[in-house]
């Protein structure tokens, strides 16, 4: 299956001079949705996590589905504020400015195979600081699955020397 078909250009969004690669479409194309999930299990089965983590929001969707999908346990990793219990948080970079992450500190115990799962890689920040977040939690970051990724912005070479999945280049 071509999920570049499924993927939707929005040129100027969110700003002047982006053009947004839009998943609602894929997202709601049953059979689209199925097949990156499926796939995106095929190539990770192998890294034997324990837990996938998912960065807010869309890591969320894909994050959550390929858990359910291999029978293991999802994480959310949150902006501030939204998470209830005690929290690891990371400040990171972003072409604008900065952000925050975090995550339960006792989301996982030490030791834990941890994959990173989030709908698109673009210059590699926020995945970056996730897997920082995990590390610092004791967690074995086994590799990080993308359904889209950005080559240009080369946001891989600043994560860590584990796997890295892609389903679509862009």
């Amino acid at each position: 299956m071509d999920l570049k078909t499924l993927i939707r250009d929005i040129p100027d969004f969110p700003k002047p001079g982006i053009l947004f690669r839009d998943i609602t479409t894929l997202l709601r194309d049953p059979a689209g949705l199925k097949y990156s999930i499926d796939t995106l299990a095929d190539k990770v089965v192998d890294l034997q996590p324990q837990y996938i983590v998912g960065m807010e929001s869309r890591g969320f969707i894909f994050g959550a589905a390929l858990a359910f999908q291999m029978g293991i346990g999802f994480i959310p990793v949150r902006k501030p504020g939204k998470l209830p219990a005690a929290v690891r948080s990371i400040d990171y970079a972003l072409e604008y400015g900065t952000d925050r992450l975090e995550i339960h500190a006792d989301a996982f115990a030490p030791g834990n195979r941890i994959l990173i799962v989030d709908d698109l890689i673009a210059t590699g920040g926020t995945a970056a600081a996730t897997a920082k977040l995990l590390q610092e939690l004791g967690g074995e970051l086994v590799g990080c699955a993308f359904v889209i990724e950005l080559d240009a912005l080369n946001g891989r070479s600043h994560l860590p020397n584990v796997p890295i999945i892609s389903l679509v280049h862009y």
